[in-house]
């Protein structure tokens, strides 16, 4: 579309053209008055006595007068060239003039134009400012009726070939769901070939991943492959507090995705306007439901030759309306899993492309370490590299930077103006190092990657574990190891302080520990008495359904429950009592070098936990 002018543009330069033309007009009315007001202003300025003086000596020839001011035309001249005033209430004659010179003396009627053009200011001037003003009024009313007229308009926001494209290549890692993508991008560049083979193109595509993974890049990556318009909206913009301007804006989405097809809809976060249809209590519940309902009409609706395919985002699909996911709807589900270490190194290259970094910089090292983290989280890394380093002043970002920059991602900034007393410090070291050395010394605990007593995020000191692998799956032996080490921190202030010496810094860890210990049992079926038995509760519904809706399990089967936890958190505690007994003299060690040096990498820790041991009474399997 190359010589096309934007609208946009246009617009901008009509309004600049307007706005000129209107600042020449009040400029030439200015000098048109002031020429009014002022019509001797090519004449020059002279002194009365001089005037007097030439007229009785003969050279003056005429003399014009009109009220106070005179107009000298000089022997010679035709028109008047000078000008001059004379004192108010007195006659030429008596200001010097001989009645008998040669002069000719004229007296004109005064000027009543300065008395006209000021009555006409007081008059014309407060009529324009009213006039402006109801003008003013009118734009805005206006306005707000066009917005009122709009209001079940789509808000959808298009792109198309204006913008920059994104293809698939553009975007690291997801190979799996490209792949599923790119059948999509073959039905909208070759119709015809499935049409004559009595294939339907999909209606819909359902993108499902963790928050992050790049759902959104991935859609308007079909898009730029296939080359047609895209549509995107979120799902919460469909609904508003009026009943029917959802399905409003849907039925006027749809209509306008069908004028430019073939072309994609997307609707991020569809789990806004698409869950479960409930109880039908409430407003807002009502117009979600009637928004939903006008999605799937219009879904089902399409016509067999109306090449418009609906890409939908949510990371909840579990909440979402069975009806929506019927076949003839969206019928194909593209999972968008967390990258793999290789498609992370992938992702890290791409966002340190533009980015200078030195020789110290090591990717992949980090790729590895950053197990669990999405594409939005590496973005996030590496801006945060580039933020650190220009703080200090680099030209370049070093793998101090970068190392830093992954902490403050991963585990929170470090809060050094936080002001610890001996007591806090010595405690938060030897709570610090009981996680550590629980977590060294289990054969099924990931290995140690940092320990900190310098308060990070909302917590006193760190441990930080990190696996050394990805891994798909954890099983009971990793579950009852991490059990083991979130409580090591309450044991080792239990050993040094005593039972009243616990503080509340174990806070987070037995939060975490009981919600480990209950996903267990209720969504793993790992416990002792309800082995092989899953008790999962949706927690996404609403809360007029949460009310009415009966728990998967009865009374009895919720003690059991109780009871399972309680014991994977008793068992957890007596293992974690029986390492660091068995290790004592390593937890006074850990925690002097922590008071010391604040931070101890892992080589550091496993030099000096070398040595430790794993008490058979702790062992879970041989």
């Amino acid at each position: 579309m190359a010589g096309k002018t934007p609208k946009n543009t246009k617009k901008g330069v009509g309004q600049v053209a307007r706005l000129g033309l209107f600042w020449a007009i009040i400029v030439f009315l200015g000098l048109a008055v002031y020429a009014a007001l002022s019509p001797n202003s090519n004449l020059k300025n002279v002194a009365l006595t001089d005037v007097v003086r030439r007229a009785n000596a003969g050279e003056i020839a005429k003399i014009d007068i009109q009220g106070n001011d005179l107009k000298i035309t000089p022997k010679g001249q035709k028109q008047p060239t000078e000008k001059s005033v004379k004192e108010s209430g007195s006659t030429i004659y008596e200001q010097g003039l001989n009645k008998d010179a040669k002069v000719e003396i004229n007296v004109l009627p005064p000027s009543q134009t300065g008395e006209v053009l000021w009555s006409l200011t007081v008059t014309i001037v407060p009529v324009v400012i009213i006039v402006i003003f109801f003008m003013f009024m009118m734009r805005q009313a206006q306005g707000q009726n066009n917005q009122a007229m709009g209001f079940g308009k789509s808000k959808a926001r298009l792109y198309g070939e204006d913008k920059e494209k994104i293809v698939f290549e553009d975007i690291a890692g997801n190979d799996n769901a490209k792949q599923d993508l790119q059948e999509v991008v073959d039905f909208l560049k070759h119709p015809k070939k499935y049409k004559e083979l009595g294939a339907k193109i999909p209606k819909g595509v359902l993108l499902v991943g963790n928050p992050g993974t790049g759902k959104t890049m991935l859609a308007r990556a079909v898009a730029g492959e296939a080359g047609v318009p895209f549509f995107s909206i979120s799902g919460s913009e469909f609904v508003e507090m009026f009943v029917g301007v959802g399905a409003s804006r849907v039925r006027d989405l749809f209509s306008k995705a069908k004028k430019n097809a073939p072309c994609i809809i997307f609707i991020d976060e569809i789990d806004a306007v698409g869950r479960k249809r409930g109880s039908g209590m409430g407003g807002g519940h009502d117009e979600r439901e009637q928004t939903l309902n006008q999605i799937l009409v219009e879904m089902d609706g399409f016509d067999g030759d109306t090449n418009v395919i609906v890409l939908a985002a949510t990371n909840r699909a579990d909440v979402l309306d069975p009806a929506l996911l019927r076949p003839g709807r969206f019928d194909r589900r593209v999972t968008i899993t967390l990258p793999e270490r290789k498609d992370r190194e992938a992702i890290l290259k791409v966002h340190f492309k533009k980015k200078p970094t030195d020789e110290t910089v090591d990717l992949d090292k980090l790729a590895a370490k950053t197990a669990g983290s999405s594409g939005a989280d590496l973005a996030n890394i590496a801006n945060e590299a580039a933020i650190i380093a220009a703080r200090r002043n680099k030209k370049k970002i070093t793998n101090e930077e970068l190392t830093e920059a992954f902490e403050r991602v991963a585990i929170g900034p470090e809060r050094k103006a936080k002001v610890m007393n001996d007591h806090e410090k010595e405690l938060t070291a030897y709570h610090e190092a009981g996680h550590a050395i629980v977590g060294h010394v289990l054969p099924d605990s990931d290995p140690v990657h940092k320990v900190t007593i310098i308060p990070r995020g909302g917590t006193g000191g760190v441990t930080w574990f990190l696996p050394p692998e990805d891994k798909s799956y954890t099983n009971v032996y990793e579950f009852k190891d991490i059990l083991a080490r979130a409580m090591g921190g309450r044991i080792a202030e239990q050993i040094i302080y005593g039972d009243d010496g616990i503080t509340t810094g174990a806070g987070s860890d037995l939060r975490k520990a009981t919600e480990i210990a209950r996903d267990m049992i209720i969504e793993q079926g790992m416990g002792k008495g309800l082995r092989d038995q899953v008790f999962h509760e949706d927690n996404g519904g609403l809360m007029f359904d949460k009310m009415t809706r009966e728990r998967p399990y009865s009374d009895e089967t919720a003690k059991l429950i109780d009871q399972e936890v309680s014991q994977l958190i008793t068992e957890a505690k007596q293992r974690a009592m029986l390492v660091l007994k068995a290790n004592r003299p390593f937890l006074d060690k850990l925690a002097e070098a922590l008071l010391k040096d604040e931070t101890l990498e892992e080589a550091a820790v496993d030099e000096i936990l070398s040595g430790t041991k794993l008490p058979k009474e702790a062992k879970l399997h041989a």
